[in-house]
């Protein structure tokens, strides 16, 4: 089972990534639906979900605050690091990057979160599994746009897209070598919710209607949300 479902987040991430490739030219349209769906993920899954393990040992206060941090140090590596560059491609190429890892990395947490929900029993794996399956294609959407709205290349998206691919399968595979005390597994989503937190409302939002009809792609974001909003409810049940 647990084969099955590190190939499914595998091929979801895949397909996801594909289609942002495809549909390079309704790029603004597909950057309204990530910065949504990308703002769902950390509304709807990764801050209930951090705030559940978080409490087991933090005030919820203290969860929210890593969370806050999370955001700030976003910003602040969007401030102070990634524009700080001579050559003004190279710096937004260096955003990408940073940006596609973080989303890498939530993969790989994803993978973990699978890996240990499983080793509390077959049925809390199975709803774990169910909910990262049903964004792991905007994962996909996401990690690829981030490439080429930042002065990449669809070579350069390609690669991150098999690196964020395969991080949930290597996330999977770690659990059986270690262990993660809830705890500290939920101070860390939430330090992730709040990366994209930033990515999504500072960096996908103000970029996806740029030149390009407010309307359709305020309701593209919308749309995100509600998708994503939908698709958790359902995975939870």
């Amino acid at each position: 089972m647990i084969i099955l479902i590190t190939i499914g987040a595998f091929a979801a991430t895949m397909l996801g990534g594909l289609f942002a490739l495809r549909l390079k030219d309704r790029l603004h349209l597909i950057l309204g639906f990530s910065a949504g769906a990308i703002i769902g993920v950390a509304f709807f899954d990764l801050l209930p979900e951090a705030i559940d393990l978080g409490t087991t040992a933090h005030l919820t206060s203290t969860v929210l605050s890593i969370t806050a941090l999370g955001f700030l140090i976003y910003l602040v590596l969007d401030r102070m690091l990634f524009m700080h560059s001579h050559d003004a491609d190279d710096g937004h190429i260096h955003r990408g990057r940073v940006g596609a890892g973080s989303l890498s990395f939530h993969s790989l947490l994803d993978g973990i979160g699978i890996g240990l929900a499983f080793q509390i029993s077959p049925t809390v794996g199975l709803i774990v599994a169910a909910a990262v399956l049903t964004h792991d294609f905007s994962d996909g959407i996401n990690t690829v746009n981030l490439i080429l709205k930042n002065s990449g290349s669809r070579t350069q998206a390609f690669k991150w897209l098999l690196i964020d691919a395969v991080a949930p399968v290597i996330g999977v595979l770690s659990t059986l070598f270690f262990k993660v005390p809830e705890a500290e597994l939920g101070l860390l989503l939430a330090l992730f919710a709040g990366f994209f937190l930033y990515i999504g409302a500072s960096d996908l939002i103000p970029e996806s209607h740029h030149a390009h009809p407010t309307r359709v792609t305020t309701f593209m974001t919308v749309l995100g949300i509600a998708t994503l909003y939908v698709i958790i409810r359902l995975a939870s049940l």
